[in-house]
Formats: C-alpha cells, structure tokens, sequence
C-alpha cells in the first residue's frame, strides 16, 4: 500500500467518528453486506461517513491491508476498527453497538 492511499484511510478514520469503508455509498450500497451494515447505523440514525472503495482498486486492496481485515465493509468508530458486516451484525443483535456508540460518545437512537 502507498503512503497517499494509507494517508487518505487515516485522514478519512480521523476526521469522521464512525466511518464505514464500503462497496457502493449509503444510499446505493453495492453489495448485500455493505448494504446490512449500512441500514444497521441508519436505523439507529448514526451520523456516519460512507467510503466507496469501489471507487479506487487501491483503496480497496489498501483498507485490507491497514485493518488487517480480509473484507469489506469495515466499520471504524472513534478511530477503532470494529469489524466487517458478521461482527457488526451480531453487535447490533446482542446490544453491544449501541453500548460502543454511547461509550464513545456517539449519538444515535436510543
């Protein structure tokens, strides 16, 4: 990974509380898991930043390589990787994204 596309990722995790990289964008989600997680924050009316990494083949291999994370979507909070669609998945179900969100100090619906 280069340093603009690894500076560009960082840029995007420190400027935005909850960033989701992606395929596609919040309202055109370009696949069923980016979809999922996407509608997860929109239900509980997270403000989120959504990342096409469709957009650039270099962000989309580079975010793998910086989270460690073999897939897409990806959900940064506060500046922490969560995880990709199952873990965000089961967080939602069992409570525990809206005890991370109010943690952080993220407003969403309670």
């Amino acid at each position: 990974m280069n340093d603009d596309i690894k500076n560009m990722i960082q840029n995007e995790i420190d400027n935005n509380e909850v960033c989701l990289f992606m395929k596609g964008t919040p309202d055109a989600p370009q696949c069923g898991f980016s979809m999922a997680v996407s509608n997860m924050l929109k239900i509980l009316e997270v403000n989120f930043k959504g990342i096409n990494v469709l957009e650039n083949q270099e962000l989309r291999e580079g975010i793998k390589v910086f989270s460690d994370w073999p897939t897409i979507p990806q959900l940064y909070i506060k500046k922490e990787f969560v995880g990709g669609c199952d873990i965000v998945k089961e967080m939602y179900e069992n409570g525990e994204l809206k005890q991370t969100l109010e943690a952080k100090g993220i407003n969403f619906k309670k």
